[in-house]
């Protein structure tokens, strides 16, 4: 029976009643209780948008800064629980790279050298037309000689040739050639054949006596 009077109330309510605010006390009790309900759902929506969404951004910035955190520390402390071993490995690394950099030739052995690659040249039956010592290259650790090579003869001699100076007991490097037909070989015994021109840059190594 309350079920119908409040349906009954709420079919007699004029809706224009509403904007009289000073009647409130008059409205019938479903439609308090309608009104009250709405308030209720927008106040609880302003506050999720205004304080709760607001709230969770938080939290997923939060959680995905514990995230980074966690990853960083667990990196760092494998790194420290591994640092005696590091250093260690490190200073093993140093002793040896210094070593080998004493073990490098001195600036005294580059007519020696220049002497082993003519012999290994005049060995393939190469011609030399010129071996030009260019200026050094310091760096760090050690010092870089370049000599510029250029030579004469068949394409299997020069290719010996190549070979047997990257076999030499000292450090040599071999860069930037060019080979270019020369002409046709022509004396007495030789016979006919091609001659080939090869421009080669050769590298040599010192230790840098600057870092003692």
């Amino acid at each position: 029976m309350a079920v119908q009077d409040l349906l009954e109330s709420l079919r007699n309510f004029d809706p224009n009643d509403l904007s009289d605010v000073n009647n409130v006390g008059s409205w019938p009790l479903a439609v308090k209780a309608i009104i009250w309900t709405v308030a209720f759902v927008a106040a609880l929506a302003i506050g999720y948008f205004m304080f709760i969404t607001p709230l969770q951004q938080e939290l997923t910035q939060v959680q995905q800064q514990e995230a980074t955190l966690r990853e960083d520390f667990e990196k760092k402390y494998f790194q420290s629980a591994h640092l005696e071993s590091y250093r260690k490995q490190q200073k093993e690394m140093e002793q040896s790279f210094e070593t080998i950099l004493l073990q490098l030739p001195s600036d005294t052995e580059i007519p020696g050298l220049i002497e082993d690659i003519t012999l290994v040249g005049l060995k393939n039956g190469l011609n030399f037309t010129s071996i030009d010592l260019r200026p050094e290259q310091k760096y760090e650790f050690y010092v870089e000689k370049p000599i510029q090579i250029v030579v004469s003869g068949s394409y299997h001699d020069l290719g010996s040739f190549v070979s047997d100076v990257a076999d030499l007991s000292r450090i040599v490097t071999l860069h930037d050639f060019t080979i270019l037909p020369e002409g046709p070989r022509s004396g007495a015994g030789e016979g006919v054949g091609g001659m080939l021109r090869m421009n080669i840059l050769a590298k040599t190594y010192r230790y840098n006596d600057e870092r003692r």
